[in-house]
């Protein structure tokens, strides 16, 4: 697994556009594109020597192999993470977060030795196909349209249908363990998760997304913090990453890319939670 630097940089002399890059933890901070601030290369991870990937310097530089491996353009490619790449094949598999979540679950299940949890049980696919799609459409993706929002009144639309959203989820946690069921956590719970871990640190303030924050939702801050005291989602979570790549990658936003101090979401997350006493799973 390759991790980039949080904070956005030109990745080619010949055009202007700016994107993920890869550092070495050693190596010097990186300067934000406005000119001000100093970002630290803890936590990144580049290509290892060797491998077919060690001369990419950008994550533009994967959809680039990959381009001519499949004798492919990439003129109209967006260069998103993440990023599943086939190092045999030297292409990108896929690049959608929510297709390479189930890929793991399904497709590649049969490599694991024992396959300890089903995020997308055939019995609940409808209802998370369900939940999913509105989470998605109003909070996952209702963060970027309030906080790219062009107008006042497109502005107010993304916020009013963000809020009435949280407030869904809120009821739906206080008599149920996970957004889906009170047994199983699944692939809706990861989703929507993602969102809420930056939603007080970042969202709040970069976003504009100020009506709602989680800490005013007792059921969904101890739903946030079951989840991630899960260790395989604790491991997912860099905070300073996060925050660093939004307040220091969007010059138009943040003209001086000051990182805001914050709440400490994280400590706040490791505090203990109740949702195991409230709602027991039945043996």
């Amino acid at each position: 697994m390759l991790v980039t630097h949080p904070t956005w940089q030109r990745t080619s002399k010949k055009d202007d556009h700016i994107g993920w890059v890869f550092r070495d933890p050693y190596d010097p901070p990186v300067t934000p594109l406005c000119g001000h601030g100093s970002i630290a290369c803890d936590g990144c991870v580049p290509p290892p020597k060797g491998h077919v990937l060690s001369d990419c310097k950008t994550v533009r530089d994967i959809y680039d192999i990959s381009a001519k491996s499949l004798n492919m353009s990439t003129e109209k490619t967006i260069f998103s993470v993440p990023v599943l790449f086939d190092s045999k094949t030297k292409t990108i598999v896929n690049n959608e977060s929510s297709e390479i979540l189930r890929m793991f679950n399904d497709s590649f299940a049969s490599l694991e030795k024992e396959k300890t949890i089903d995020l997308y049980p055939s019995s609940l696919r409808q209802e998370i196909d369900d939940v999913n799609d509105w989470v998605y459409h109003n909070i996952n993706n209702g963060v970027y349209k309030a906080g790219f929002a062009k107008s006042q009144d497109a502005y107010n639309t993304a916020s009013a249908a963000l809020n009435k959203h949280l407030l869904k989820v809120e009821t739906i946690l206080s008599k149920q363990r996970y957004i889906c069921n009170s047994s199983t956590i699944t692939e809706a719970d990861v989703r929507l998760f993602m969102t809420l871990v930056r939603y007080d640190e970042v969202y709040v303030v970069y976003f504009k997304c100020n009506t709602t924050p989680i800490s005013t939702l007792p059921n969904t801050l101890n739903y946030c913090r079951e989840l991630y005291q899960i260790p395989e989602i604790q491991k997912s979570i860099h905070m300073d990453h996060i925050k660093n790549h939004y307040f220091t990658s969007h010059a138009a936003l943040n003209a001086y890319a000051i990182v805001p101090v914050g709440p400490d979401v994280i400590k706040d997350l490791s505090k203990p939670h109740d949702r195991a006493k409230r709602f027991p799973v039945s043996e």
